[in-house]
C-alpha cells in the first residue's frame, strides 16, 4: 500500500437539520450546499477513512461509533417523513482514536451500536454521496471544556499522517431564537470576525484565546450553549499551524464561516 498523503483538518457547517435535501425555493441553503459539494476537490487525495466530531453527540468522556456499518441517527425533528428515510450507507472503521485519546490520558471509548447523527450523515451524503469511504464519528465531553476539546483535537493529529480527514461539523452561530432575525446579523458577524482571527493564528496563542470564546464579543448572544462552537476546537487543537477560511456566508441573516487547518 502506498504511503498515505497527510489530510487537512477542516471545520464545517452542517445546515438545518436535512436542509440540503428538502425544497429551498428561494435558495437558502443554495450556496452551502455548492460549498459542500467542492470539499473533495480541495482534498490531496480521498481520505482512507474520516474522523467526525459532531456537535449532536454528548456523552462523559469521548466516544466513537464501533460499529462495521454505522447506522443512523434522525436527531431533526417535525420534517417531512421522506427525510427520515434518508440512507448513507458507509462503512464504519474506529482505528486507533480511541487508542490515541487514552495515551493522551483522556477518557475514551468505543460504542459498538450508536449511529451516525445529521451532523455527519446530511453534509457528508452532499460532499460525498458514494458513501465509499469509511466514518466514524466521535462524541464531545458533555463537560463542554474548551481546553478538553483542544486537547483532544491534538491527541488525534497523528491520524492525518495517516490518510484520515479529521472533520469538525457545527455552526459558529447556534442560537435558534436569532436565526432569520436582522437583529442578530450584527453579533453574529461581530464573533465571526473574533473567530476567524482567532483560527487564522497559530501557536499557543490560538488555544489560549478559543479557551477563553466565552469572552468574545456576543459569544453568548450566537452560542447560548457552546456544543456546536467546541468541534472547531477539536479541528484546531489537530493542526498547528494557521487556519485560514474557506467559506463566508449570510444565511437566514447570520455570518456562517467554514476553516481548513493544513
Amino acid at each position: 500500500m502506498a504511503a498515505a498523503v497527510r489530510q487537512p483538518s477542516l471545520c464545517l457547517p452542517h445546515g438545518g437539520g436535512p436542509c440540503f435535501f428538502m425544497d429551498d425555493p428561494s435558495g437558502v441553503w443554495s450556496g452551502m450546499r455548492a460549498f459542500l459539494e467542492g470539499v473533495p476537490a480541495g482534498l490531496p487525495e480521498p481520505p482512507r477513512a474520516i474522523l467526525v466530531i459532531s456537535g449532536h453527540w454528548e456523552t462523559q468522556g469521548f466516544r466513537l461509533t464501533g460499529a462495521a456499518q454505522p447506522d443512523l441517527v434522525y436527531d431533526y425533528f417535525n420534517f417531512p417523513p421522506y427525510t427520515y428515510a434518508l440512507r448513507y450507507d458507509v462503512p464504519g472503521d474506529p482505528a486507533r482514536a480511541a487508542g490515541l485519546l487514552t495515551a493522551a490520558g483522556l477518557q475514551a471509548g468505543v460504542d459498538p451500536v450508536r449511529g451516525l447523527d445529521h451532523g455527519v450523515f446530511i453534509p457528508l451524503k452532499v460532499a460525498l454521496p458514494d458513501a465509499a469511504i469509511p466514518v466514524v464519528e466521535r462524541s464531545l465531553d458533555h463537560g463542554l471544556d474548551p481546553a478538553l476539546h483542544l486537547a483532544s483535537g491534538e491527541a488525534l493529529a497523528p491520524l492525518r499522517d495517516e490518510g484520515v480527514l479529521v472533520l469538525a461539523t457545527g455552526m459558529s452561530f447556534h442560537n435558534m431564537r436569532g436565526c432569520g432575525d436582522p437583529r442578530f446579523t450584527a453579533p453574529s458577524q461581530a464573533f465571526d470576525g473574533w473567530l476567524t482571527g482567532v483560527l487564522e493564528a497559530a501557536g499557543p496563542e490560538r488555544a489560549a484565546q478559543l479557551a477563553l470564546w466565552a469572552q468574545a464579543p456576543d459569544a453568548r448572544a450566537c452560542h447560548p450553549r457552546e456544543e456546536h462552537l467546541l468541534p472547531a476546537m477539536v479541528a484546531a487543537g489537530a493542526a498547528s499551524g494557521a487556519g485560514r477560511r474557506i467559506y463566508s456566508e449570510l444565511v437566514l441573516r447570520t455570518a456562517l464561516p467554514g476553516y481548513r487547518f493544513d
